[in-house]
């Protein structure tokens, strides 16, 4: 009976718009035995992307309105659900997909065993039909690549981004902390996440952050263009976080690193151009690049554009002005989500699920 309410609630995540495959070795259910009890494995099956007060799911739960109440606030808690709050109206509480959600809830929580289920799952959760049609991410380019002749909209603007948020945290890089925690660690540091908005309030209550102002946000993106790190924000065109990656650590980067072409799996508008006669041959593109799309052949930079997802690392640093970011010709060109919610949509639809992400 236990293991049946686990395979229950792994169709319920999978049914979820980020999905929740299984695998043969049934790591997925390893998973979800060392999150969830027998009883808020129970409880979560009955919640969905549509944000209810408890008495809701109560019902469909069939249990006391005031016992639902205190069993989501702890799983809210212990970041297996996401909790919604508004000023002056009822907490409410909907379903957290695995990824991005539960996984990143968990940074405080790590140990090496989960580290290791979780990197034997990841390969599965990328690998699924939807994701490269629809990442959760998209890549963005870092300030000081963005020339004053190239057309950059307000949503590819990482501190425009930061300008419209009222709410804004900090939080640790999960991927870099689970890559401390197991010996690898890259050097690079862990506070680099930008949350906005509920999911900073979600962050804040549940002590996986702190609450930080615009100008300090706009320090954490000057900070990761100096060290060297891709700006990655959610894949709408209202961003709920702004990620600070490295190709070392981040699972997708190196999801996305492991193809040929990985331009041809991110939503990127730019791409990097080469004037192989001004360059000098100083090899600082090839150091900053996450993802090996330059190399040094005889002294002088050689570009693989397959591989180039228009961050701009090298562009900010090339001391010839030998690198350019150019956007790319309309058909190369992915559509941006209006908000998460589309993103939500598009991805079901790019999955092959037919019911609504609310549902």
């Amino acid at each position: 009976m236990t293991d049946d309410i686990y395979e229950k609630l792994a169709r319920h995540l999978d049914r979820l718009p980020g999905g929740f495959p299984p695998t043969e070795s049934g790591v997925e259910l390893r998973i979800l035995r060392r999150l969830f009890s027998p009883e808020e494995a129970e409880l979560a099956v009955h919640l969905t992307l549509a944000p209810e007060e408890p008495r809701a799911i109560a019902e469909r739960g069939q249990i006391p309105s005031e016992q639902a109440a205190e069993r989501l606030e702890e799983l809210a808690r212990k970041g297996l659900v996401f909790r919604l709050e508004s000023e002056g109206r009822p907490i409410k509480y909907m379903a957290a997909q695995f990824v991005v959600g539960i996984w990143e809830y968990h940074v405080n929580d790590l140990d090496p065993d989960f580290i290791r289920d979780v990197n034997e799952y990841f390969p599965a959760l990328f690998a699924q039909k939807g994701w490269r049609e629809v990442p959760p991410l998209r890549t963005i380019p870092v300030g000081l690549s963005v020339t004053p002749e190239l057309q950059v909209l307000a949503y590819e603007k990482a501190e425009e981004l930061v300008r419209s948020q009222e709410k804004c945290l900090v939080a640790p890089c999960i991927c870099r902390r689970e890559g401390a925690m197991v010996g690898k660690s890259c050097g690079k540091p862990e506070e680099m996440c930008l949350i906005f908005g509920a999911a900073a309030d979600y962050y804040r209550r549940n002590g996986i952050g702190r609450m930080i102002t615009r100008e300090e946000a706009w320090d954490v993106l000057r900070r990761a263009e100096e060290i060297g790190l891709v700006l990655q924000p959610s894949n709408s065109k209202k961003a709920v976080n702004i990620c600070c990656c490295c190709g070392c650590c981040c699972q997708i980067l190196k999801g996305v690193k492991r193809y040929p072409r990985p331009a041809d799996l991110v939503s990127s508008p730019f791409v990097v151009s080469l004037d192989a006669a001004a360059c000098a041959g100083c090899g600082t593109c090839v150091e900053r690049c996450q993802m090996e799309a330059l190399r040094l052949k005889e002294d002088t930079a050689a570009l693989d554009p397959a591989r180039c997802i228009g961050c701009g690392l090298c562009v900010s640093t090339c001391p010839t002005d030998s690198l350019t970011l150019v956007r790319k010709p309309p058909p190369e060109q992915r559509e941006v989500p209006r908000n998460p919610m589309e993103t939500l949509f598009k991805l079901s639809k790019a999955r092959g699920r037919e019911e609504s992400p609310g549902s």
